[in-house]
């Protein structure tokens, strides 16, 4: 990792800038929206709306980096985050449930442009460091981890009003992001990568690598989200944990997410892509198993580690893989595409944690998962054979 060009580790930065945004939201969204909204099922509404923002911003965030390039809207996008901060401590000051959601739905932006990160650092390397930059830009997670849910709790009561000082503690980040990125160099669009490709996208996403690519991302994002979503909820609003045991909890998660992103070049070695994506899932069903046996916070930190785990083998090894299914002037709409179809269905698994845990308890989000990471599981293994 260390020999990666110097835009790699801007980008890895800047993304554990970024991120603490989104773990700011996961961490705060459903306790603030549990105080704001008059009806408690709609508690992870902000934190659903972050996700279905992010998939809503996708493809005109790739149509506005083709025509300005990656820099000018990474940029632009940190100036735009900081008016969002100031439309969210508003939301708060007059405790108003819709205002905060919609600044969580404008959040989207700010994460739609984040994910672009990881693309942008495999077009600053040969692909056979594609695993690596990837996994280089994602170390910047562990940052978030500590960052997000630090800012949150730090200026909780820093302010008159709860948690106003959290978010102005937030527009620090981005304003740093915007300082790093001021030196980031996005390589140039040539002319071949202007032209239009002759392949459909119908024919692209007909390839096996692009449907397994494609999937295993997805369903890593899903069902890692969608637990990580109801997790607050289940653990410090329904069983009472305190917001520091909660905060312990996510942080934990979120660190194994990203932690072994260190080790990903070894892991790939030895395991291979496809047998990498398929501890992933394996990891995905301890994780529930775990979290079945009790609600001691205990049951709640292992199984929240292992699905960090389980969602790094997973989303590290589609990504990897994505790049396998394009050639170089269609990579733009490949990579929109790509995402558009994760943050989408991950919006649809976010918006439902809520309701689910309220009314079907943390035993029934969990067992939800099952049959998804079945198919996944089916799904890997016709890779891996079709490969022997």
């Amino acid at each position: 990792m260390l020999k990666l060009p110097r835009n790699v580790w801007i980008l890895t930065a800047s993304l554990s800038l970024f991120m603490s945004l989104s773990i700011f939201i996961i961490f705060l969204g459903g306790i603030i929206g549990e105080s704001l909204s008059p009806i408690k099922t709609l508690s992870t509404l902000p934190v659903a709306l972050l996700v279905v923002g992010t998939a809503s911003s996708i493809l005109p965030i790739g149509k506005l980096m083709i025509r300005f390039g990656r820099r000018s809207v990474f940029l632009s996008v940190c100036l735009y985050t900081l008016i969002i901060i100031s439309l969210a401590i508003i939301a708060l000051q007059i405790e108003s449930f819709a205002l905060f959601c919609l600044t969580t739905f404008l959040f989207g932006i700010t994460t739609a442009t984040m994910n672009q990160f990881r693309f942008a650092a495999l077009e600053s390397v040969d692909k056979a460091l594609s695993a690596t930059a990837v996994s280089a830009v994602l170390v910047g997670g562990l940052v978030s981890a500590f960052l997000g849910p630090e800012l949150a709790t730090l200026g909780q009561h820093l302010l008159a009003t709860e948690f106003v000082g959290s978010f102005v503690l937030l527009t620090g980040c981005f304003v740093l992001a915007f300082a790093l990125l001021w030196h980031y160099q996005a390589p140039k669009i040539t002319q071949h990568e202007q032209q239009t490709s002759s392949r459909s996208l119908t024919t692209i996403i007909k390839q096996r690598v692009f449907i397994i690519a494609m999937s295993s991302a997805t369903v890593g994002y899903i069902v890692m989200s969608y637990l990580m979503t109801a997790t607050p909820i289940s653990l410090h609003v329904i069983d009472g944990f305190s917001l520091e045991q909660t905060k312990f909890v996510i942080q934990s998660h979120v660190i194994a997410m990203f932690l072994p992103s260190l080790f990903t070049p070894l892991i790939v070695k030895l395991l291979g892509v496809s047998r990498m994506m398929i501890t992933g899932v394996l990891l995905y069903f301890i994780c529930i198993g775990i979290a079945l046996a009790g609600h001691t916070i205990d049951h709640y930190w292992i199984a929240l580690i292992l699905l960090g785990l389980g969602w790094n083998f997973l989303f590290i090894g589609g990504t990897s893989l994505l790049p396998r299914s394009y050639h170089n002037n269609e990579k733009y709409k490949v990579q929109a595409l790509n995402d558009f179809l994760i943050f989408s269905l991950q919006a649809t698994a976010s918006l439902s944690a809520g309701w689910f845990v309220f009314n079907f308890g943390w035993e029934g989000v969990l067992l939800s998962v099952i049959p998804l990471l079945i198919v996944q599981l089916i799904l890997l293994l016709w890779w891996l054979k079709a490969k022997v």
